[in-house]
């Protein structure tokens, strides 16, 4: 146990600083102010509180199964080189769960039962950029080549989990991506500000030293330039990995959805990284003197209020479909679930309204055809549907929407398409308790098959699918499998 009086000497949650918001608001950089290295002893102390509890219900909660209280006791001994290697010894990625993930683990906290828990995010977080930054982290390269080879179709978090584990096992892995950078969801998904690209750059340098291969422009399945067909694949590698995410955008059948100035926000949020990853973007959807409504109030939606404040939206509006969640725990989320509460995420902080029980009911149009304004009705529900209620609709101005209401599922067309493949009634990729498809050699994890979910979520079924393609490959397989399989059983 890190201190066994911490929780009782430090009983509130420290956090680093976010800067000042006039001057975020004026660049991408990420939110928080770095901490230096002689202010560590926050994130000690924070780990002192620590109980090192009989039963860990952080690692339930965390689907990595990370060793919480093990790396928490080596922090608040300022042992950080053994915090990261027991970090790593479970997650792949920790800069970017430490950014980007919700922290499921911190929910689950046992000292959240009656205190806040502990910031095992943020130790996380504060762990790695300090590996990364005395060079602890390297490349780890196999100790034998097994001379079979695999193909991962995805470079978002499950792909390049599972290619970094394979690579490590001694298959020779190739990540072919659509996209012209490798990433994913990573790389555009993300708004710079909640993750900076040079965090998923320096650890595909690792990759490429270990020995995975990346391929950009590779269309998997599609017919121009850049197409390879699956079966190609098949042909030329023992087998093939599915992590091509979730990416048909969830559709708002109203009337006007197909005017000018409406858009799905993974569009928007994708040009928006592009440009700040210096590309040009013809025709750019953006936010500059605008009224901005957002229709959808998770994550990404605050990812593109971040997004359109920092491009020079006139105004900016959040609209939830939802009663606005409560500030602590209620008796519907009980510890140690994962709870539904109001946050204060640093979007919300720089700026824009937020709406609950706002149903949208069309669009206003002007003289051009493009969008000018929103129909919103106060939601009222029936029959347990969420429905408008007659009588309470009023019109806010827009001149860009943006469509943040989650996925449906991996795109038809291409691999999917060529090969199959057997589809879930959630429009996801079916597979057996070994992540094996309806088709021989071919394999599936994340969001594709799992359909939308949290990014450490992908990472831990990346890492369970390489155990399960090592063990085809060779027999057995000493890879670690940190979750089961969640989807029903390929059909007979």
């Amino acid at each position: 146990m890190a201190d066994p009086r911490g929780f009782l000497k430090t009983r509130d949650r420290e956090l680093p600083a976010r800067r000042p918001v006039p001057l975020r608001l004026m660049d991408w950089r990420e939110v928080y102010e770095v901490r230096e290295k002689g202010q560590l002893g926050v994130v000690s102390r924070q780990a002192g509180r620590c109980m090192d509890c009989g039963i860990a219900f952080c690692h339930e909660g965390c689907p990595l199964g990370n060793l919480i209280p093990e790396w928490n006791e080596l922090v608040y001994r300022e042992d950080w080189r053994d915090a990261s290697e027991r970090l790593h010894a479970t997650n792949n990625f920790p800069e970017f769960t430490g950014r980007a993930c919700p922290a499921p683990c911190e929910s689950s906290c046992v000292l959240g039962i009656n205190q806040p828990p502990v910031t095992i995010k943020n130790i996380e977080v504060s762990i790695i950029d300090r590996a990364f930054e005395e060079g602890w982290v390297t490349p780890q390269e196999p100790e034998r080549q097994t001379g079979r080879s695999v193909a991962v179709v995805g470079s978002g978090p499950a792909g390049l989990a599972a290619a970094q584990q394979l690579t490590r096992a001694g298959h020779s892995v190739v990540v072919l991506e659509r996209d012209d950078r490798i990433g994913g969801l990573l790389r555009y998904g993300i708004p710079e500000f909640k993750l900076e690209k040079r965090h998923v750059e320096r650890r595909l340098e690792q990759m490429r030293a270990e020995g995975t291969r990346f391929r950009t422009g590779v269309d998997v399945g599609g017919s121009g330039e850049g197409a390879i067909s699956v079966t190609e694949l098949r042909r030329r590698f023992d087998a093939v990995v599915l992590a091509t995410g979730s990416q048909i955008p969830r559709e708002l059948p109203v009337p006007g959805r197909e005017s000018e100035g409406i858009h799905p926000a993974m569009d928007y949020l994708t040009q928006a990284n592009r440009r700040v990853e210096g590309d040009e973007v013809p025709g750019q959807i953006t936010a500059e003197g605008k009224d901005v409504i957002v229709i959808g109030g998770g994550d990404t939606g605050a990812d593109c209020l971040g997004t359109a404040l920092r491009q020079g939206a006139r105004s900016v509006t959040t609209l939830a479909i939802g009663y606005q969640p409560p500030t602590e725990r209620d008796e519907a989320h009980p510890w140690p679930t994962h709870p539904v509460l109001f946050e204060v995420s640093g979007a919300h902080e720089e700026g824009g309204e937020r709406s609950y029980l706002a149903s949208t009911t069309g669009f206003e149009l002007d003289e051009t055809g493009a969008v000018s304004g929103i129909h919103v009705a106060r939601t009222s529900v029936q029959d347990g549907r969420r429905v408008p209620t007659p009588g309470t609709e009023k019109v806010l101005p827009a001149q860009l929407v943006l469509i943040a209401m989650g996925f449906t599922g991996p795109r038809r067309e291409g691999a999917l398409e060529e090969l199959g493949l057997e589809i879930d009634q959630r429009g996801n990729i079916v597979h057996d308790q070994n992540w094996r498809t309806s088709v021989d050699n071919v394999f599936t994890a994340g969001d594709c098959a799992r359909g939308q979910s949290l990014i450490v979520w992908a990472i831990a079924e990346g890492r369970s699918c390489a155990a399960a393609v090592d063990a085809h490959l060779m027999g057995s397989s000493a890879l670690p499998t940190p979750v089961p399989p969640h989807s029903r059983a390929l059909s007979a």
